[in-house]
C-alpha cells in the first residue's frame, strides 16, 4: 500500500470514524489497541488458503485471521469464498502477531484482527485488471475502469494530497490575506484571441454560449466592482484537439488584486506555495530567481527553462569569426547574425539529436539521452522555481507574420517604460506579463492589466485588428473608475503532477479525458437524437461514410 507518509499525507489527528459504523480504519490499529473489539470495513486485497486475508481501505491494510473452529464455520466459509475486491465488514479482537511474524513494512504490522463475525456487503466479479501498483495496465483500460483505478494507492495519495494543498491555499488566501472566494459563470461569450473555446447551443436561433478558457474578464470586472482581492479554484475549458498531456477541462488557482504591481503578485505566489507545500517534499526557498524572456531564449532556447542542469547555450560567434569557414562567415554576415552551441558533458551523443529543430529542444533531448545512459542531470527530488519576465507584448502570427497577436492575452498592460512605443512601434513593446516555471514546466502565468479604456480599445482595434464590440461590456466597465489591477493563474493539475512526480496530469485528476478528449468510461462525447437538437435549431450534416456506419 506504500509508506505511511505516502498513504496518509498530513492526515494525523483527523476524525475518520465520525458519522460511520466502523470503529477504526484499516490503517490505524497498533499494539495499543490489543484486546479491543473493532469493526472494520474495506475491500479484500488478498486471501490465502482460507487462513487469513488482508483488508484494505483508503488509509491502509489490516491482516484479518479467519477462524478455523466449528463455531465460526459460517465466518470461515464467507471470508474464504469471497472474491478479491469484494466489500466486507469484519468485527473481531485485535491481537498481537505471533513472535517472528511481525511485518515492519506495514504500519499495522505488529497486530492482526481475529474475526468473530463478518458480512460480505458486495461481491466483486472478475476484474479487468489487478488493483496493484506494480501491475502494468494500458492507460485506455485504466480510464475505461477509472473507478477501479482510483482504488490504487498512488491515485489515492495523489488526490488526497491535491485536496490538502488546495485547502492550505484557501487558508493562506482567504484566512490570512483577506481574499474573497467568488464563483464566476461557466456559460459566457466568445473571447477574442487565445485558445479555441467550446460552444454551447442556446434556444435562441443562431446564438451560442462559450465555455470560458479562464475567468479573465470576470475577475477584472470584480476589481472594477471593488472586491479588491479575488480567488477561485476555477474550472476552465479549451478546445485544443488531440494534444498529449493536455485536458479539455482543467483547474486553475485564479487570483486577481487591485492596486498591485508585478513584484506584489510574485511575493504573494511565493508565500502561497511555501505555505501550501507538502512537508514530505522538503522546503522551498523564496524569493524565486527571475530571468527575462530574452535571457531565457539566449541561454536555454525556451521561455520555460529547466534550471536543474547546466548545458547553457553559448555564443561562439567571436571565436569563429576569424576562421575561414564559409557557412559560418555567411551566418555572421547577417544583421544580428550569431553562431551558438551547447556543451554536452561526457562525450558524444547519438544521432537522435538530428530530429531536434532548435538548440533549446536539443538541450532537453541531450539531457534525456545522457540520463538514459546513466548520467543524472535532473534531480527528480529537486524543485527549481523561476520567474520569467519582460515578455514581448505582441508576437507575429505564425500563419501571417505581418499581423500581430498577444503574447499573453489582449488585456495585458505594456511595460511602463515602453508605453509610448505602443502607438509607434508595437513590436518593440515589452509587457507586464510574468510566467512561473517549475523544472522546465510553465505552472502559472499572469500580468498587470490594462485599466484604461482608450488604451484597451487601441490594442484591440489598431494593433490586434479585433472587433472591440465583442468586449463592449469590459471597455465600458473600464470607463467607470477601474482601479489598477493584476493577477495570475496557477495550473493546479500541472503543479500537483510535478509535486508527486506523476508521468501525466491525468494521474492527478479523478476522472480525466483521454489525450483525444474522450471520456472512455462514459463514452462521451456521444450522439444525440434529432428531437433533442430541435429546441436548439441545430441539424447535423453527416458525411456519407458516417451515415452508412450509423445505419449498420
Amino acid at each position: 500500500w506504500g509508506s505511511p507518509a505516502r498513504s496518509r499525507p498530513r492526515q494525523q489527528g483527523l476524525y475518520f470514524n465520525s458519522f460511520v459504523t466502523r470503529t477504526n480504519t484499516c490503517g490505524e490499529l497498533r499494539s495499543a489497541h490489543v484486546g479491543q473489539e473493532v469493526t472494520l470495513y474495506g475491500w479484500i486485497q488478498y486471501q490465502r488458503q482460507g487462513l487469513f486475508l488482508v483488508l484494505r481501505d483508503f488509509q491502509g491494510l489490516t491482516q484479518i485471521i479467519i477462524p478455523q473452529d466449528e463455531a465460526h464455520a459460517h465466518v470461515k466459509k464467507l471470508l474464504s469464498n469471497a472474491p478479491v475486491e469484494s466489500v466486507v465488514r469484519v468485527t473481531g479482537i485485535v491481537s498481537p502477531r505471533p513472535p517472528g511474524q511481525e511485518n515492519p513494512k506495514m504500519p499495522t504490522g505488529d497486530i492482526e484482527v481475529k474475526a468473530e463475525t463478518a458480512e460480505v456487503l458486495n461481491f466483486c466479479k472478475k476484474l479487468p485488471f489487478e488493483i496493484k501498483d506494480f501491475i502494468k495496465k494500458s492507460e485506455a483500460l485504466r480510464m475505461q475502469y477509472r473507478y477501479l483505478d482510483l482504488r490504487s494507492s498512488q491515485l489515492q495519495y495523489n488526490l488526497r494530497l491535491r485536496s490538502q494543498i488546495v485547502m492550505r491555499m484557501r487558508e493562506y488566501l482567504c484566512n490570512l490575506h483577506g481574499f474573497v472566494d467568488v464563483e464566476t459563470p461557466t456559460l459566457f461569450k466568445r473571447t477574442p484571441g487565445g485558445a479555441k473555446e467550446f460552444l454551447v447551443p442556446s434556444r435562441e436561433v443562431g446564438k451560442f454560449y462559450s465555455l470560458p478558457q479562464s475567468p479573465q474578464q470576470f475577475k477584472q470586472l470584480l476589481m472594477v466592482g471593488g472586491l479588491d482581492r479575488y480567488f477561485q479554484v476555477a474550472r476552465c475549458y479549451r478546445d485544443e484537439g488531440s494534444r498529449p498531456d493536455r485536458q479539455p477541462e482543467f483547474t486553475q488557482i485564479d487570483i486577481e488584486m487591485s492596486f498591485v504591481d508585478q513584484a506584489g503578485i510574485q511575493r504573494l505566489i511565493e508565500g502561497l506555495l511555501q505555505y501550501s507545500w507538502p512537508e514530505e517534499r522538503g522546503s522551498i526557498t523564496t524569493p524565486f530567481p527571475s530571468m527575462t524572456y530574452e535571457e531565457a531564449l539566449a541561454d536555454y532556447g525556451t521561455d520555460k527553462p529547466d534550471t536543474r542542469f547546466g548545458m547553457k547555450i553559448v555564443d561562439i560567434g567571436d571565436f569563429l569569426r576569424g576562421l575561414d569557414i564559409q557557412f559560418v562567415q555567411k551566418a555572421l554576415s547577417y544583421p544580428h547574425g550569431s553562431v551558438k552551441a551547447i556543451c554536452i558533458p561526457q562525450g558524444v551523443v547519438s544521432d537522435a539529436l538530428h530530429t531536434c529543430s532548435a538548440l533549446g529542444s536539443l538541450r532537453l533531448e541531450s539531457a534525456d539521452l545522457l540520463e538514459a545512459a546513466g548520467l543524472v542531470l535532473r534531480d527528480p527530488s529537486a524543485f527549481h522555481f523561476l520567474w520569467v519576465v519582460d515578455f514581448p507584448l505582441f508576437l507575429p502570427k505564425e500563419e501571417n507574420p505581418a499581423e500581430l497577436e498577444s503574447a499573453h492575452h489582449p488585456f495585458t498592460a505594456p511595460h511602463p517604460s515602453d508605453t509610448s512605443l505602443l502607438y509607434s512601434d508595437p513590436t518593440k513593446v515589452r509587457s507586464q506579463h510574468y510566467d512561473l516555471v517549475l523544472n522546465g514546466n510553465e505552472i502559472g502565468g499572469g500580468s498587470i492589466r490594462i485599466h484604461n479604456a482608450e488604451q484597451q480599445r487601441f490594442v484591440l482595434e489598431k494593433v490586434l485588428k479585433e472587433d472591440s464590440e465583442v468586449l463592449s461590456h469590459l471597455l465600458e466597465a473600464l470607463e467607470f473608475g477601474a482601479p489598477p489591477h493584476g493577477g495570475i493563474a496557477l495550473g493546479l493539475d500541472r503543479l500537483i503532477s510535478l509535486i508527486v512526480d506523476a508521468p501525466s496530469i491525468r494521474d492527478v485528476i479523478a476522472f480525466p479525458k483521454s489525450f483525444r478528449g474522450r471520456d472512455l468510461m462514459g463514452n462521451a462525447p456521444d450522439y444525440v437524437t434529432p428531437e433533442e437538437l430541435e429546441p436548439y435549431h441545430i441539424q447535423v450534416s453527416w458525411p456519407l461514410e458516417e451515415k452508412e456506419a450509423k445505419k449498420n
